[in-house]
């Protein structure tokens, strides 16, 4: 019930929150466009269990539904704000000047017309930050919520019981069935018609006076996922007067995070397009199958994928264990999801009549699909690996487990130094991490 709960609480405040800012960010007109899709964007760059930190060091004791929920929504919503606020841009606005014509006001134009097309991208990004929520560790664990995944590490780590782990990842697994066939039964119940393209180029609403209060509640949003918890990052190292820093080994760290996380990614997306475009152009049970299965390891924990992969590489490979390719397999595991939704959302919006014409033109299938739908899906399908790549970035628990022996993450070199209560020493790779983070995910915020 504690995990239904959570994240029910997390998909509904990311969808809400996140659709809110897709539409200023696409539909408006604000003082400095750009800065805010970039503000937007960046606290993908930001781990949870980070924000949690600060939350918890600025107010003791704190703990609880409601701050994590506050946490996670924070760290979750840009996953629905930037597929959302791209598919609002390639909205077919013919349509709602029909509706206007009609006589509809802009509210339920908006309801009826454009937020439909929008939809199937709002929901997949609602799936990631659900299946974020139920797998979720570090942020738990620190504000003291007693979610499935505290009770699998707790097993794991604490009874050695790997029997009773192994029932609640079941559990995990058939919750992430469920939230999948969830998502997908409101794609077909309130998506309908057949993709289009945009006719022409939106005009951004003029907001008059209600501006500067868009304005404000986008930086405060941006003030708390990202300004806040890197504030309390930099005043734990004034607090320790200062870090003597090991910049060789961090560099070597950055390199190491840097190359397994690219990696990831371009497996991820080699893994995705298959599963994304069947989605995106078939219905039936097989397809259903296929996609639902390929959402299974992000709903579990990381601890759960790299034990699994431990013993997998022990019992068939044995030369692989504890080497990088099991790593970024790992890593294409857990974060497929984020790839496959990002591909069908983004197949989903290039008609089939253009398939159909390239067709009739003499073209194969295999090159209408990357001549045409390839073409105009590829900003999308990149989003993906670009979501990939920064979440990669922050992964915890699989890395400890999974990677090569001597080579160190910036955030197992997080780890390690909180784990010795060395705070003010894990802040420069904390801060470094979110530095690199954020290049991925500037590049997510440039509008397409």
């Amino acid at each position: 019930m504690n995990s239904a709960v959570l994240v029910a609480c997390v998909s509904a405040g990311c969808l809400v929150l996140g659709v809110a800012t897709a539409w200023l960010l696409a539909r408006t007109r604000l003082p400095l466009p750009g800065l805010w899709w970039v503000l937007a964007s960046l606290p993908l760059a930001v781990p949870s269990y980070l924000v949690a930190f600060a939350v918890v060091t600025t107010w003791p004791g704190t703990s609880g539904l409601l701050p994590l929920t506050v946490v996670l929504v924070l760290a979750c919503a840009p996953y629905v704000t930037l597929p959302t606020a791209a598919a609002l841009r390639l909205a077919d606005t013919g349509l709602e000047d029909v509706a206007r014509t009609l006589g509809r006001g802009p509210v339920r134009t908006f309801l009826t017309v454009t937020l439909p097309q929008a939809l199937p991208a709002a929901l997949a990004g609602t799936l990631l930050a659900a299946l974020y929520t139920l797998s979720d560790f570090g942020a738990v664990a620190l504000l003291r919520y007693q979610a499935f995944t505290w009770a699998v590490r707790a097993a794991f780590e604490g009874t050695y019981d790997r029997i009773g782990a192994a029932v609640l990842a079941l559990v995990l697994a058939v919750l992430t069935l469920s939230l999948v066939a969830a998502e997908r039964a409101a794609r077909r119940r309130w998506v309908r018609g057949r993709a289009t393209l945009a006719t022409r180029t939106v005009p951004p609403v003029s907001l008059g006076r209600a501006a500067p209060v868009a304005a404000v509640g986008l930086a405060v949003v941006a003030t708390a996922s990202l300004a806040f918890p890197v504030a309390v990052l930099l005043g734990r190292i004034v607090r320790a007067g200062g870090v003597d820093v090991d910049w060789a080994r961090l560099g070597r760290a950055a390199a190491a995070t840097l190359g397994l996380s690219a990696g990831a990614a371009v497996l991820a997306v080699v893994l995705a397009l298959p599963v994304g475009t069947l989605a995106a152009r078939y219905r039936g049970r097989l397809v259903g199958a296929i996609e639902s299965v390929a959402y299974l390891g992000h709903g579990l924990p990381g601890i759960v994928v790299g034990l699994s992969l431990v013993s997998f590489s022990l019992a068939a490979v044995p030369g692989l264990y504890q080497t990088a390719p099991v790593l970024v397999f790992a890593y294409a595991v857990l974060f497929l999801p984020k790839a496959v939704g990002a591909t069908r959302a983004a197949v989903e919006r290039v008609p089939v009549g253009v398939e159909e014409v390239s067709r009739t033109l003499g073209r194969s299938a295999p090159r209408t699909w990357l001549t045409v739908t390839a073409r105009q899906a590829w900003p999308g399908i990149a989003a993906g690996g670009l979501l990939v790549m920064v979440t990669a970035m922050k992964e915890l628990p699989a890395t400890v487990m999974l990677r090569p022996i001597g080579v160190d993450t910036l955030s197992t070199e997080l780890w390690q130094r909180t784990a010795a209560g060395s705070y003010g020493a894990a802040a420069p790779a904390a801060l470094l991490l979110v530095v690199l983070a954020c290049v991925p995910a500037f590049l997510l915020a440039r509008p397409r």
